[in-house]
């Protein structure tokens, strides 16, 4: 059997999945877009896109080509893929995929795509889409491994974290070019300019971490994601997430059990 992981999307809870997987001894290969829009960029291996490699805790990755995947895995390194339609599978030939790109909804994974298919969160359903599904939503299920069913649907309101909510991240109030005023990592003072969009200034909302911001320079729609401010001041924000390694570890043990049916 195949010791190859695709991992589809490269964001934050993708590199907890990826970690799970590497550790674990298994080959890694991440599938991204061109333009990533990662916000928690200092715990997301998708910044190998940009910047040609990426360090998250005790992984580094590299941008590749499909033909380079052997020598990047040689290497002890994580191949990260321009491949959002994930035409690569082909040459691959993963054991499993796991969609981690955390859309809400299904952006083209199905059985087909390898012996085990993983899907996280809301949009998906065990049978049609994928053979296993993660819960993502904070609380009691996160991280439960779904062999029927979906996970809970979208809210559209973030998980509470330090009393805060739907205040904490930040979004797009109108299509343009991103602007930094502040990086993450630093505290911010409630109405601290933090980014712009077309020339249109985003402030803190409350004095708190500025834990993810997107990247500058990109154009962004209208309603993107843009920022997330954690009031928990003292966070670690260059590790991953206590969420990330709960639903990796959901990932890891949807894999293992599927594999011995």
């Amino acid at each position: 059997m195949s010791d190859i992981i695709v991992v589809r999307g490269g964001g934050d809870l993708a590199t907890g999945v990826v970690q799970k997987f590497h550790r674990s001894g298994f080959r890694v290969a991440v599938l991204e877009t061109a333009v990533p829009l990662a916000i928690r960029r200092s715990v997301s291996l998708c910044t190998a896109v940009s910047e040609g490699t990426a360090q998250v805790e005790d992984l580094r990755a590299r941008l590749a080509e499909p033909s380079q995947c052997e020598a990047v895995w040689a290497q002890g390194e994580i191949p990260v893929l321009i491949d959002p339609l994930a035409e690569s599978l082909a040459l691959l030939r993963p054991a499993a995929v796991v969609d981690a790109i955390l859309a809400k909804r299904n952006l083209g994974t199905h059985l087909g795509m390898a012996p085990a298919v993983i899907a996280l969160g809301p949009g998906f359903e065990v049978g049609r889409d994928a053979h296993a599904v993660i819960e993502t939503m904070r609380g009691h299920d996160l991280g439960r491994v779904l062999f029927a069913g979906f996970a809970l649907p979208n809210t559209g309101i973030p998980g509470e974290i330090g009393g805060k909510s739907a205040l904490r991240v930040l979004h797009a109030p109108c299509a343009g070019a991103v602007t930094h005023h502040s990086a993450i990592g630093d505290v911010v003072a409630r109405g601290q300019p933090l980014f712009s969009v077309d020339e249109t200034p985003v402030t803190a909302p409350f004095r708190g971490l500025l834990r993810g911001l997107i990247a500058a320079g990109i154009s962004i729609p209208k309603g993107t994601k843009a920022a997330d401010v954690d009031p928990r001041i003292d966070v670690d924000w260059a590790t991953i997430s206590d969420k990330a390694r709960c639903i990796g570890g959901g990932a890891l043990e949807a894999y293992l059990h599927l594999s011995r049916r």
